[in-house]
C-alpha cells in the first residue's frame, strides 16, 4: 500500500472519485454488534463520570442487539436506539449477566436478567462545536466517515482521510470522542473507532472536510462534510 500523503493543518477539503458499491458488503461489520457496543461504552463512561458506577462497569452489548430492535427483528439499529432502549426501557443487565457478541447461546425464555435502572434522555449535538461543550464532561458518540488504506496507514499520525489520491471510501463506522486537543493550531479529536471487530484509537483532524464522487452517474456522492458526524450523548438522570 501507498502511504497516503501527511497531515497538511492548511488542508480543508478533498475531492474524491471513488465507488461506494462497497459498503454494504464488509462482512467483518454488523451495524446493529457495532452500535451496542458503543452505547453501551458511553453508558458505562457517563455512569462512572456521574459516580452512579463506583468503578467501571462493563453492560451488555448483546442484550441491546437482542432487545432494542422490538418487534422489528432484523432491523439494523443505531447507537441512538440502543441509548433510547436502555434509557427508556427500565435499564440493561450487566455484561456478565447475558451472553456475549457472537456467542451462539441462548438464554431460556424463563430467564430474566437483574437490569440495572437508568433513566435519561438521547441528546443529538448538531454542530462538532457543540459536541465539544459536551465532551467537558464525558465522551461523545459520533460515526467517522472511513476511507481505506488510510484507516489502516494513519493510526500512528492524524486521519484525514484522502486529500484526492485514489482510495476506497468503507462507510461510515461507530465511534466515541474521547478528547481533543489542540495541534499546529487546529483541532484534533482524540476517537475509538469500532473497526474489525474491535476499538482502534485515532487522532482525527476535526475540521478536514471531504466530499466524495461517483465515478459514473449510477452511484450517488456525497455532498461536502466533516469525518465526524452524526453525535450523540447519554444524558443520565442521577434521581
Amino acid at each position: 500500500m501507498a502511504l497516503p500523503p501527511p497531515y497538511d493543518p492548511n488542508f480543508k477539503l478533498a475531492f474524491s472519485l471513488g465507488s461506494i458499491a462497497e459498503i454494504e458488503n464488509h462482512q467483518d461489520h454488523d451495524e446493529s454488534a457495532s452500535a451496542a457496543v458503543v452505547a453501551v461504552d458511553l453508558i458505562s463512561s457517563a455512569r462512572f463520570a456521574l459516580k452512579l458506577d463506583s468503578v467501571y462497569t462493563e453492560y451488555s452489548a448483546k442484550y441491546l442487539v437482542d432487545n432494542a430492535g422490538g418487534s422489528h427483528r432484523g432491523r439494523k439499529l443505531t447507537v441512538k436506539d440502543c441509548l433510547e432502549f436502555a434509557l427508556n426501557k427500565g435499564g440493561i443487565p450487566k455484561a456478565e449477566d447475558w451472553p456475549r457478541l457472537g456467542s451462539v447461546i441462548k438464554p431460556p425464555s424463563s430467564y430474566k436478567p437483574d437490569l440495572v435502572s437508568m433513566k435519561g434522555q438521547v441528546i443529538e449535538p448538531k454542530t462538532m462545536e457543540e459536541a465539544c461543550d459536551l465532551l467537558v464532561h464525558q465522551p461523545v458518540g459520533a460515526k467517522l466517515h472511513v476511507f481505506m488504506p488510510h484507516i489502516e496507514l494513519q493510526q500512528d499520525g492524524i486521519y484525514c482521510g484522502t486529500s484526492g489520491e485514489p482510495a476506497s471510501y468503507v462507510g461510515l463506522r461507530d465511534a466515541i470522542i474521547i478528547g481533543a486537543e489542540n495541534i499546529q493550531g487546529k483541532s484534533i479529536a482524540t476517537v475509538k473507532v469500532w473497526y474489525k471487530k474491535k476499538f482502534i484509537f485515532l487522532k482525527v483532524a476535526m475540521s478536514r472536510w471531504f466530499q466524495l464522487y461517483s465515478p459514473d452517474d449510477t452511484q450517488k456522492g456525497i455532498e461536502p462534510t466533516h469525518y465526524l458526524v452524526d453525535f450523540c450523548v447519554p444524558r443520565l438522570s442521577i434521581n
